[in-house]
């Protein structure tokens, strides 16, 4: 989504905060592909290329945060139907850190403890509205084609 003529810095920060809201929700949604199939929060899920990485940069899109508060964050906002483990995590956030996308400092948690906090980047930001944007085509084409045909 590229910057409209016309609009404040303000009001344009407020729409991408809420596409980017949409998408996430649309990520962690609560409805099962089949409703006739019983859901089940034991089988794990597989994510699509690229998923951990929007769903870590929306994250931190919200607020800097360290590891274990990205895991708990995911998994409350996708209501336990998504559970990063920290051996995808932390690889990830490495990825990221080289790409420039986020950037990490060290900082002392709320339990006294020695953590390393990460914070996305202006460059991180523009990367993730990009893959929003073709994660948006990308569900968009899924569900054209698991529509039923209307004669």
């Amino acid at each position: 989504m590229h910057r409209k003529r016309g609009i404040s810095a303000q009001a344009y920060e407020k729409l991408v905060d809420d596409r980017l809201n949409h998408v996430y929700s649309r990520l962690a949604s609560n409805k099962p592909m089949n409703p006739k199939l019983p859901k089940s929060k034991t089988e794990p899920r597989d994510l699509f290329p690229g998923a951990l990485e929007i769903m870590i940069l929306q994250t931190l899109h919200r607020q800097p945060m360290h590891g274990y508060a990205m895991v708990q964050h995911i998994q409350q906002r996708s209501r336990d139907l998504l559970q990063v483990e920290e051996g995808s995590l932390y690889p990830a956030l490495q990825r990221m850190l080289k790409a420039g996308l986020v950037e990490a400092e060290w900082t002392v948690s709320s339990t006294n403890r020695r953590v390393r906090t990460y914070s996305i980047t202006a460059k991180g930001a523009k990367h993730l509205e990009r893959e929003v944007c073709r994660f948006e085509q990308m569900l968009e084409g899924i569900s054209l084609v698991l529509a039923p045909n209307i004669s």
